[in-house]
């Protein structure tokens, strides 16, 4: 068996610039990986079979599931004669805005290139994950990076300041499209992208926490009142930066003075079964 690490993504800004005439919104955003992951376990099978097995009784083990999609994409571009049983190991929450989904079909695909001995660069399999979901591109390099287009435009950036995580989840899951369906264009008070890739770069911590935005709050907020809450705690607890990461409902909190954890990890555990500490990623990963 093969193991991949697939980890979460949050993003720092999200942005939405317009609505596409394919019906796709044009995007910008940041993001940057934590170090929450789901395992990946690959076998190959003789029967030409694609077989999803995993810890979490939520998510599909069907052509529905990402990673069964990244598998049969890899058998059908390249004549794949076997087949493959994937084991999904869950750690990241289930529609949770943290790319948990397209993470596993990332790893599926680096996976399945060592596995079967394709060779493909990974350029080659970002580009077969852009056909798959609009963040699995960015999962496929890891790391940070702006993303445009509708999010399969990646463009690398370095690692944001070292800091600590808080992630929180409550007990619900969020349709991706129900919000982007409840954007209003037109009153969007747009993040600034561009000072976030200057705190990036100048590696300055305090300038990204003010930089973070996410024009997706409104609608979400409006459809789960439970996640106001949960940002509005997180901010009292004493997070120095707080935002939701993608379409929600998870938001997360930054977090530079490892003193501060406990007090805002435990805080949020009387709000929320799901609560994570990690540190930032960052780091590109490598095809191994």
């Amino acid at each position: 068996m093969l193991y991949v690490k697939a980890p979460a993504k949050i993003n720092l800004t999200l942005d939405v610039l317009y609505k596409r005439p394919d019906n796709y919104h044009e995007v910008e955003m940041i993001m940057t990986t934590v170090d929450l992951s789901d395992r990946i376990g690959l076998e190959s099978r003789k029967d030409g079979q694609i077989k999803i097995n995993s810890t979490n009784g939520f998510i599909p083990d069907d052509n529905r599931n990402l990673a069964y999609q990244a598998a049969q994409l890899i058998k059908d571009t390249y004549g794949i004669k076997e087949g493959v049983t994937i084991v999904i190991d869950k750690e990241i929450p289930v529609a949770a805005g943290l790319a948990g989904g397209s993470s596993d079909a990332a790893a599926t695909l680096k996976g399945l290139n060592e596995l079967w001995g394709l060779n493909l660069s990974i350029d080659t399999l970002a580009e077969l994950g852009a056909k798959i979901g609009s963040d699995v591109s960015f999962c496929v390099y890891g790391g940070t990076a702006l993303a445009t287009g509708r999010g399969e435009k990646i463009h690398h950036l370095p690692a944001p300041p070292t800091c600590w995580i808080v992630l929180a989840k409550p007990k619900i899951g969020v349709s991706t499209a129900q919000v982007y369906g409840g954007l209003n264009v037109d009153e969007i008070e747009h993040p600034n992208t561009k000072q976030m890739i200057e705190a990036i770069e100048k590696n300055d911590y305090f300038m990204m926490c003010e930089s973070v935005g996410n024009v997706l709050e409104s609608v979400t907020f409006e459809l789960h009142p439970e996640v106001v809450m949960i940002k509005e705690q997180m901010k009292r607890f004493g997070a120095d930066a707080v935002l939701m990461s993608g379409s929600g409902p998870t938001v997360f909190g930054l977090v530079d003075n490892e003193s501060r954890l406990p007090r805002i990890y435990n805080g949020l555990r009387g709000f929320c079964d799901e609560v994570f500490a990690v540190r930032l990623l960052g780091e590109r990963n490598s095809l191994a």
